[in-house]
């Protein structure tokens, strides 16, 4: 039994409403016992600190997770939509200790199961794709009501004001809107000086991690690309939505989202029948199945109109993501800008082969823009037009996955989101990745190699562990050319965002390639013993063909060359019947060709090494999406004072390492000043001199604001022997007394983080000074 009295609180009630909740969930994860006293003589005062402590010596004590913070209760901006979001996670193990939540979720666990089962039978009995495609919609709104009931139910992990941390981006110039003294594009998004020097140090650090550890191929792609490339890839073929276009003013609408937005709006009319909501339901769970035509119907039967101005609506048109453009003056070579940086790697294969000695496996990165022409581009930096792609294209051999270094990483517990579990209606469970891949839920060492350190990566860069998970992907989501793919998904205000992409593709990208343009893209592996294989080819009349085609013999002979020994078995078989064959040109032009102009030779021959097409195992990171869950990761307001607000970010990342602050403008610091700065300069440490007027306390907090994590401050104690001067850590806004001549070698081991502030601590004296803002 807790007693627990509650007197005077200097931050008003709201802070006993919140230890009140936390002593509530407490309550129910592990059956804490607790009375409260409320008294209104003053037997204690509390500051919002003795408050915050108080709540989290409870929540200790009753060994349970529990996270919140404060929302802001600022006047400005309040009348932003969403201002105060919570993020939540730990999911499984809180609902796992508290029986009454595992109840409510039961039934829609049943259902997501049901769904689930019904799905693995359609597939079984090999139904139609139509209705497969209708149930698996069901299913993901299934697993969608599951997964936010989960959310609800969970301790919010994170509680902030999204609005004012994107108002602080904004005047912080982190990023902003492209060209937004000309009204702004949607979708795209310039960085400034902040932003800028965080991407930087981001893929730094990425380079550092995957590069250089693994000893990685670098190469640096054109991002304009021709159509014959992307045709091969299949993307001219698959990448595209349909869209429909506002027929007066040209706006254009996602065909899919603005269906489901017209019919959930019809649903939640107050003269709905209960019979067209239930019709309305029905086509929405449909939605992802349904064919051009069916979503033409929808749109004529329920005449939806532009949400906008109200306008009637064009056809259905099928929108290719991709930018089109013209490469020379003539327009005549038609071609893209890459929607991933991917292909310019495999177009570079055998380059890339014969440089690292034709061995394998090998890894090849790349880093650099990638651009979809996104119909709705929404959610900041989490979707848009543009955007920063840091890929690795890893070549093995198909028939030997092994990792020489997963044993490293065997022991790294992972989150995983198994497409069994989701489709049981179960969490997210824990688990190594060794048991993971021994168990075959990985598919492979290489793979579950480098998930691992997706996940050691975005755990050194600041994403919070509790709200990262992997989740595998569907039989239906899943390329058919894939072997197995898992996404690193972090958890945003906006949800479960997918940030990087890892996936076995297998050697679908090399075949194709390889098929598009007659060039041999495979790898040699030598044979423990010389073997003896039988060897057919065309053999073609080249006087026959010459005379019989003429100006189309080379073209002939060229395809006959480039045929797989299925097809020269075809066309023996024809040709031993009497036959002709036909041959079609890469123009579409065909050929009948007779036993006088082509003949078929069989051989033998004994050979010490076999050919083989290499698969790949490829994680992709969108580096954008990345740096967003980061800052909202990293984004607080300090206790007691909410308008002051700042960014954790790690010191490894931050955009500067350091700043540089004079107590007052006394002409006596600028030495002392200058020479720090020229110490930091040559020491490669990014470092900012705030000299400006207004007290100490306010020129620290502007310098938390742009995440800068410490602060070197030149005081009068500087100008005496020894020259000291102190040094502030960001985070805890405690200060040390140091000397001048080794704060700059303190500060790089931090910013390296070959040292940390705790030892910093435990190493030199503390420096007290009460901070303030007036």
């Amino acid at each position: 039994m807790l007693l627990i009295d509650i007197g005077y609180c200097e931050s008003s009630d709201r802070q006993v409403k919140k230890l009140l909740k936390a002593l509530t969930y407490l309550r129910g994860a592990s059956g804490l016992s607790f009375q409260i006293q409320r008294h209104t003589a003053h037997i204690k005062t509390w500051s919002w600190r003795e408050c915050e402590r108080e709540r989290k010596n409870v929540a200790n004590q009753a060994e349970a997770k529990v996270f919140f913070c404060t929302s802001s209760t600022a006047s400005w901006g309040s009348k932003k939509q969403k201002r105060r979001v919570q993020l939540r996670s730990a999911a499984a193990d809180f609902i796992m200790s508290n029986p009454e939540i595992e109840q409510q979720l039961a039934p829609l666990r049943e259902r997501v199961q049901e769904q689930g089962n019904l799905v693995r039978e359609l597939k079984a009995k090999g139904a139609a794709e139509l209705d497969v495609k209708k149930a698996v919609a069901e299913l993901k709104v299934r697993k969608k009501a599951l997964e936010e009931k989960e959310l609800a139910l969970t301790p919010s992990v994170v509680s902030f004001d999204r609005a004012k941390m994107e108002d602080l981006l904004k005047r912080r110039f982190f990023y902003d809107q492209s060209f937004a003294i000309y009204g702004g594009i949607t979708g795209q998004y310039d960085f400034g000086p902040m932003g800028c020097a965080l991407k930087s140090n981001i893929l730094a650090l990425w380079r550092q991690f995957f590069s250089l550890e693994e000893q990685m191929l670098e190469v640096d792609c054109s991002m304009l690309t021709p159509e014959p490339v992307l045709k091969a890839s299949g993307h001219v073929e698959r990448f595209a939505d349909l869209m429909v276009k506002d027929v007066k003013t040209g706006e254009c609408f996602r065909l899919d989202h603005l269906i489901k937005q017209a019919l959930e709006k019809l649903c939640k009319a107050k003269d709905a029948s209960a019979a067209l909501q239930a019709e309305c339901e029905d086509i929405i769970i449909k939605l992802d199945g349904l064919s051009k035509q069916e979503l033409a119907d929808v749109l004529a039967k329920y005449q939806i109109k532009s949400p906008l101005t109200g306008n009637d609506l064009t056809e259905p048109i099928e929108f290719n993501l991709m930018f089109a453009t013209q490469i020379g003056p003539t327009g005549l070579v038609k071609g893209f800008l890459r929607p991933e940086t991917a292909q310019g790697i495999f177009v570079n294969f055998k380059r890339l082969l014969e440089f690292n000695q034709g061995r394998l496996p090998f890894a090849v990165a790349q880093i650099g823009n990638s651009f979809r022409n996104e119909i709705s581009p929404r959610s900041g930096l989490i979707r848009v037009r543009e955007f920063t792609m840091a890929e690795i294209e890893h070549f093995c051999d198909p028939a030997l996955k092994d990792h020489p270094k997963f044993s490293n990483v065997a022991s790294e517990k992972l989150t995983l989101y198994s497409a069994c579990n989701q489709m049981d209606g179960k969490s997210a469970q824990q688990s190594t990745i060794g048991e993971a891949v021994s168990t075959k839920l990985v598919a492979n060492e290489t793979l579950g190699y480098y998930m691992a350190r997706i996940q050691q990566f975005l755990h050194a860069i600041g994403i919070k562990p509790e709200c990262l998970r992997f989740r595998q992907h569907m039989g239906n989501e899943m390329a058919h050319y894939a072997c197995d793919c898992w996404d690193a998904e972090i958890l945003t205000s906006y949800g479960w965002v997918e940030c990087v992409g890892c996936a076995d593709r297998s050697a679908y990208d090399l075949s194709q390639h390889s098929a598009a343009t007659g060039v041999r893209l495979v790898a040699e592996k030598r044979l423990p013993a010389p073997k003896t294989v039988e060897v057919s080819e065309i053999v073609p009349n080249k006087q026959t063909l010459g005379k019989t085609f003429k100006k189309d013999a080379k073209a002939i002979t060229e395809a006959l060359s480039k045929l797989s020994l299925e097809d020269i078995k075809s066309v023996e078989s024809q040709l031993s019947a009497g036959g002709q064959y036909k041959l079609t040109l890469t123009d579409g032009a065909t050929h009948e060709l007779g036993a006088d102009t082509i003949g078929v030779k069989h051989s033998t021959k004994t050979v010490h090494v076999e050919e083989f097409i290499p698969s790949v195992v490829e994680p992709s990171f969108g580096i954008g999406r990345i740096m967003y869950a980061l800052l909202e990761h990293s984004f607080q307001c300090r206790d007691g004072d909410e308008q002051r607000c700042y960014f954790t970010l790690p010191p490894l990342v931050a955009p500067l390492k350091c700043s540089i602050l004079p107590l007052s403008n006394n002409a006596e610091f600028q030495p002392y000043t200058q020479q720090l700065s020229a110490s930091l300069t040559k020491a490669e440490l990014s470092h900012k001199v705030d000299d400006s007027s207004g007290s100490i306390g306010r020129r620290y907090a502007r310098t938390d604001e742009i995440a800068i994590p410490y602060g070197i401050t030149v005081d009068f104690d500087t100008l005496k022997e020894p020259h000291t001067v102190t040094l502030r850590d960001r985070n805890t806004m405690k200060q040390v007394r140091l000397g001048l001549d080794v704060v700059v070698g303190v500060v790089k081991d931090l910013a390296t983080a070959r040292l940390t502030w705790t030892q910093v601590l435990e190493q030199y004296p503390a420096f007290e000074q009460q901070e303030t803002t007036k």
